[in-house]
């Protein structure tokens, strides 16, 4: 170990403002993802120094209950022992191999197995690039250019997807990106979310959230991933659920399997890497035999299929059963019904929806359905007061009103309890304005 080392690991610990002052000196904005510099609410950021089951401590010593849940990749809670004890015997075993391993093939397999249509899929590092290489397969498979996405949605940083991008980018204020070319968008097309688009023969693909959970929790409206379905149909277009959020979060066969509709193409992450960096593309055997080495459209990555992420997924895929998934969707509805009740009975106008396990906020009296609604909402300046009332009362919600909630199955029924008593004393305190 050089002497620069040794004299950097005993600097002593930091406070959360030392951290991010030394951090914005070496980092843009201090972060590695934008929404976490707390530029739509305020303030500082609280560094995690440690994190168990339903709770994060920062670098000041605080605990909060937390409902970031590394936005929804951490389903069982924080450091699960089981998921713990596999990253740590996969990684005696050596970190990466830029070579097949066994895991990859049983992860692979066990996806396949729980949803339905899913038939074969290839491992990426992040849910980006499976968004990414599953709008490049659908352009070759189809031979056509065009991708129809929706406002609000977010599906990952790639140049062709950062248009109207939800919380990606809405949190920061802004529509898109610079450095995002008209050529790079020239092929995209932007759609409200639960308007079902008029498609032509030169659409190769439409990308939808089956629920959204960019723009807050948007639920579809009856009728409209089904329209969506048949729309694909009518112009031989195919249609690609990103699942990164949705994925084994409403259960093992995700929204496909709760929404009746099986799209052609899927992308997923989060929870399949049991907290560790991956994602995945996958569709019918017909499609996925056009991505190379079987056809002509390339993707690779030197990790994909890490030996680590494999074993974090597969030991917490193997824990959710039925049963696990109940217990989640119980935790939810006692969540939203508690948020509703505690912020609507301190006189706020407030909708708290819910899908499965997914829960959002929006300070509105009318109706979510797009992200022009959504927006509207976030445009009442309450968001930033609720975050920072609870952030005080030691529970963290993400920085931004266009998050969503996970509470996870380490979120116990006392914690919840809690939770709905600190809303109730913030939603009064918002009230008296």
């Amino acid at each position: 170990m050089s002497s620069e080392q040794e004299e950097f690991d005993a600097m002593p610990a930091s406070t959360n403002e030392e951290l991010f002052g030394r951090a914005k000196a070496v980092l843009p904005g201090g972060v590695n993802s934008p929404v976490r510099a707390f530029l739509s609410v305020g303030g500082t950021p609280y560094f995690v120094k440690n994190a168990r089951g339903s709770t994060v401590w920062d670098e000041d010593g605080r605990s909060y209950i937390d409902y970031v849940q590394s936005y929804g990749a951490s389903i069982l809670g924080h450091a699960d022992p089981m998921v713990v004890r596999a990253i740590r015997e996969a990684a005696t075993e050596g970190t990466t191999f830029g070579a097949p391993t066994r895991r990859e093939v049983q992860l692979a397999e066990l996806l396949c197995q729980w949803v339905p249509g899913l038939e074969m899929v290839r491992m990426t590092s992040s849910g980006t690039e499976a968004t990414m290489s599953a709008i490049r397969l659908a352009r070759g498979a189809t031979g056509r250019s065009k991708v129809v996405k929706f406002a609000g949605c977010y599906h990952g940083h790639v140049d062709a997807l950062l248009v109207a991008g939800g919380s990606g980018v809405a949190n920061q204020g802004l529509v898109g990106s610079a450095g995002v070319t008209e050529s790079a968008v020239a092929d995209t097309v932007v759609a409200p979310y639960n308007v079902v688009p008029q498609l032509d023969q030169d659409t190769a693909v439409l990308i939808v959230e089956p629920v959204a959970a960019n723009m807050g929790l948007v639920p579809p409206e009856p009728g409209f991933l089904q329209a969506c379905r048949s729309e694909c149909d009518r112009v031989g277009a195919l249609l690609l659920f990103d699942e990164v959020i949705t994925g084994f979060r409403l259960g093992r066969g995700g929204a496909t399997a709760w929404s009746g509709v099986t799209p052609d193409l899927w992308a997923f992450g989060k929870v399949i890497g049991g907290g560790l960096p991956v994602g995945c593309f996958g569709g019918t055997l017909e499609l996925m035999n056009h991505v190379a080495p079987l056809g002509p459209v390339y993707q690779g990555g030197t990790l994909s299929g890490n030996p680590l992420a494999t074993a974090a997924g597969l030991a917490a895929l193997g824990q959710l059963g039925q049963d696990r998934f109940d217990q989640l969707e119980t935790t939810a509805t006692r969540l939203a019904d508690g948020l509703r009740a505690a912020l609507g009975g301190a006189g706020l106008s407030v909708q708290i929806p819910q899908v499965g396990a997914l829960v959002g906020l929006f300070f509105d009296s009318r109706e979510v359905l797009n992200y022009d609604d959504a927006k509207r909402s976030a445009d009442t300046g309450q968001f930033p007061g609720f975050f920072h009332g609870m952030l005080k009362r030691g529970f963290a919600f993400a920085p931004g009103p266009y998050e969503v909630m996970f509470p996870s199955l380490s979120h116990s029924d006392a914690e919840i309890e809690r939770t709905i008593d600190a809303a109730s004393e913030v939603g009064q305190e918002l009230a008296e304005g």
